[in-house]
């Protein structure tokens, strides 16, 4: 009877502490659904509030590239989901889009805006490892693509080099993207 009371006992225990866990992942899961877009959001109010048509451009080209860049990996590598959910895993767009407008902002407004928009960034790719959206490597994937991106398109960088994209197509009906750069 002792040992039927104390698995009950145990069990009673145990099952909450589960569903409080799930409960929690379920919470950062969402709460990294929004916070992704915090730093691009600050990093388009920065440059509406200092009259920055160039920076708004900046970022657009930033977040449009990476963006298209992780797509088309996701749709390419078909990678499964640590939860199941699906094969889209890498690289992880939360994480690009979260790093994309931290990079901008670092790279186009210096450090005092970077930092605070880099660790908005920083929960974003922990909380998707946390709630088995992506592993390490989805992260770090989708965060380098955006960084390359912001440091591609954010003076001065783009500026110091001549960077040029443009889309091209062929006779044959194929398309891609043309990349130049001076170093």
């Amino acid at each position: 009877m002792i040992k039927k009371l104390l698995i009950v006992t145990l069990l009673a225990i145990v099952m909450p502490m589960r569903s409080m866990a799930q409960q929690t992942a379920r919470v950062v899961d969402y709460s990294t659904d929004a916070a992704m877009f915090i730093p691009a959001a600050m990093g388009l109010g920065v440059a509406i509030y200092e009259g920055d048509t160039e920076g708004v451009v900046q970022l657009g080209k930033t977040l449009s590239v990476s963006t298209a860049v992780t797509y088309i990996l996701k749709y390419s590598v078909k990678k499964a989901r640590p939860d199941g959910a699906g094969f889209d895993a890498f690289p992880s767009n939360h994480c690009n889009f979260a790093f994309g407008g931290a990079t901008f902002l670092q790279r186009r407004y210096g450090w005092k805006w970077g930092v605070p928009a880099y660790l908005v960034s920083a929960y974003v790719a922990w909380g998707r490892i946390y709630a088995k959206k992506h592993d390490i490597w989805d992260v770090l994937a989708g965060a380098a693509i955006s960084v390359g991106s912001g440091f591609l398109f954010t003076t001065p960088f783009a500026k110091k080099h001549n960077v040029q994209l443009a889309p091209v197509v062929t006779s044959e009906g194929g398309c891609g993207v043309y990349f130049s750069m001076t170093l």
